[in-house]
């Protein structure tokens, strides 16, 4: 059975010409899915009868379901998403009171091969990657359940995105042109894939490049980020520098403040010196509790004087408001599985 989420207009089209049907059909079909989130063929009234019968022999919409769904105290949904060979993975929507933003925080990969030490789904390790329809269908499925129709993409849910660079990029291109989702409301993360990061810079996407930095020499990050063995700080900044002289694009430097390990003062000036000539903003993540790390948030006082410091150094600098963390849906702590639940 063909699945149809995910698709493009394009492939659509082929799809439905196979069956000797028009183009036409193709954008009724495209527009039902992407401008109003059905679920299933029977909700296309505008198809013939005799037609939605047919398409049904040979296409699903989805093939996915929710096997679990929580909503935080702040409103922030948590949906635990089940492909059809039983894989799991989270994906998050994020509404702020103030805000018309909705926000789906998707995942690239099922686990993670990159283990940093503060981060749920890298205790899993490496799964497998989602295809693009896989990724498509996370967002999707929040509009379905919710009605609403999201505005913003983070690439920071479960995986590594640079490491599934190709299903990442087209992916990318459907949530812009099919979603009709400005690309620079789209962030890829990335924890410092050297080579995928001059290869996205090829792209010039008008995207923006989160990197996850966390520590601001290579001593300190090794310790919670094995990913710094093999692409370490000093080949990293010339690949960011590189980076932004190509696409003229500002990048964001994401930093997980962790209490008696990266968030004295001192740190606070060697982050600065590191990201000094980096046109970047920076984006402070007070550490959101994951178990059996035994890491702890920092004091607002502490944070707050890191935050003043680095502003001092002329960069703009934010701190992550906390969305989720009761349903275990902030960052670091999406795990893509039921708790007390090996399936």
């Amino acid at each position: 059975m063909k699945v149809l989420s995910g698709l493009t207009l394009e492939e659509i089209t082929t799809f439905v010409q196979e069956m000797n049907a028009s183009k036409f059909r193709a954008k009724q079909i495209h527009n039902w899915i992407y401008s109003k989130s059905v679920s299933s063929i029977d909700e296309m009234t505008d198809l013939a009868k005799s037609f939605r019968e047919e398409l049904k022999q040979k296409a699903v919409v989805t093939d996915t379901k929710i096997k679990l769904k929580q909503e935080s105290s702040d409103g922030t949904l948590k949906y635990l998403i089940e492909y059809p060979d039983g894989e799991c993975v989270e994906t998050v929507l994020m509404r702020f009171d103030n805000r018309a933003n909705l926000t789906a925080c998707v995942s690239s990969q099922v686990g993670c091969a990159v283990n940093c030490s503060f981060c749920a789904t890298g205790k899993r390790g490496f799964i497998r990657n989602l295809s693009y329809q896989e990724i498509i269908e996370q967002v999707l499925t929040i509009q379905r359940d919710t009605g609403l129709k999201v505005t913003n993409i983070v690439f920071m849910g479960q995986g590594e995105p640079l490491l599934n660079l190709n299903n990442v990029l087209k992916a990318l291109d459907i949530f812009n042109n099919d979603f009709q989702i400005g690309a620079r409301r789209i962030t890829i993360s990335t924890s410092g894939i050297i080579p995928k990061i001059e290869e996205l810079a090829k792209h010039e996407l008008q995207s923006t490049l989160a990197i996850s930095l966390h520590a601001p020499v290579h001593q300190i990050r090794k310790k919670i980020m094995p990913i710094e063995e093999k692409y370490p700080l000093d080949k990293l900044k010339p690949a960011l520098l590189n980076y932004i002289e190509k696409t003229g694009r500002r990048i964001t430097i994401e930093y997980i403040l962790i209490k008696d390990f990266n968030s004295d003062i001192e740190t606070a000036k060697e982050l600065a010196f590191f990201l000094k000539d980096i046109k970047c903003n920076i984006n402070l993540i007070p550490y959101n509790d994951v178990t059996n790390t035994g890491y702890k948030k920092p004091s607002n006082n502490e944070i707050m004087k890191f935050k003043y410091l680095l502003e001092h150094s002329g960069k703009k600098v934010t701190v992550r408001l906390e969305r989720g963390a009761d349903i275990d849906a902030a960052c670091g702590q999406l795990s893509g599985k039921i708790k007390n639940n090996p399936n």
